[in-house]
């Protein structure tokens, strides 16, 4: 017998049914896994022309249209969903997640979430999303409430303790900033931001060498980080702690000379440093290599 190569027949509904809502809407799928966003979204705006009241085509065309960066066009087709299935809790989420992500349209982003969370009340990120709303937006005390709602879904949520932490330092309640950023590295050893705002706090808080600890765990996550090495030599020198001050300045300026030296200048906790000769020549030093011509 000759063999005979198998062949695959692709199904495609349009050619049965050219004014179908299912055949459109189906074919938006298929263009749309394949990568083909202009084309899902024109299939699923005829689809969309036969049943304008169908949640999955509105639904789908704000997926497709968030691919394409068409972001206010995404909210606005979400929207149309969350009218006609107002239960649904994906629709309202998504428009959201648009809201909060993209658009940075925090306000309109909390009733989104609020919607969201009246459907699955005990879903972490719709909660999590609506204390980034709140807490972006300005609202700390109800962001606070929210990440205090993740925890006890998550415990050991790293974000949610050190977004906890981010509302309180905002909120100028230090004491509770400094255990939820100590928690989250608890969870997180390495992780850079937790451990250098602690070091801002204990510095707010006047406590030098708590504040100079922290930086320096900072330091062992990133070690070339001026940021760090800068606020270890204002901690420093408010300590009196002139050539620790001297040495910490050395640090920043050998990585960031011209970004640094005007702001060093200018920085009057440095006048105890002047009469320094190690100072002197550090400045010195760093002026010359700012003023040197450098070549492509």
């Amino acid at each position: 017998m000759p063999s005979h190569s198998s062949r695959t027949t692709i199904f495609n509904p349009l050619e049965c049914r050219p004014d179908s809502y299912k055949g459109w809407y189906q074919q938006g799928n298929t263009l749309w896994q394949q990568g083909k966003y202009n084309d899902a979204l024109l299939s699923y705006e005829r689809a969309l022309e036969y049943y304008p009241g169908d949640y999955w085509a509105w639904y789908k065309r704000g997926i497709t249209l968030e691919h394409l960066g068409r972001y206010g066009d995404a909210a606005e087709s979400y929207g149309n969903a969350c009218q006609i299935q107002p239960e649904n809790y994906w629709a309202w989420y998504d428009q959201g997640c648009v809201y909060l992500n993209e658009i940075d349209d925090f306000t309109r982003a909390i009733p989104c979430f609020q919607r969201a969370l009246a459907h699955l009340p005990k879903d972490y990120w719709a909660t999590y999303r609506l204390g980034e709303s709140y807490r972006l937006s300005g609202q700390y005390e109800a962001a606070i409430a929210n990440f205090r709602q993740t925890l006890t879904i998550r415990q050991d949520d790293f974000w949610s303790w050190y977004r906890l932490a981010d509302c309180f330092r905002r909120w100028g309640h230090y004491a509770e900033a400094l255990q939820c950023y100590k928690k989250s590295v608890e969870i997180r050893p390495n992780d850079y931001w937790a451990w250098f705002r602690q070091g801002e706090l204990w510095q707010k808080l006047y406590r030098y060498g708590k504040a100079i600890a922290c930086y320096h765990r900072a330091l062992d996550v990133e070690v070339d980080d001026d940021y760090s090495w800068y606020e270890i030599a204002l901690c420093q020198v408010l300590q009196k702690n002139y050539e620790d001050a001297v040495y910490a300045l050395g640090k920043v300026l050998q990585w960031y000379p011209a970004s640094y030296l005007s702001l060093i200048e200018g920085e009057s906790a440095f006048v105890d440093l002047h009469p320094l000769p190690s100072y002197q020549a550090l400045l010195q030093g760093t002026r010359q290599t700012v003023a040197e011509p450098t070549f492509g």
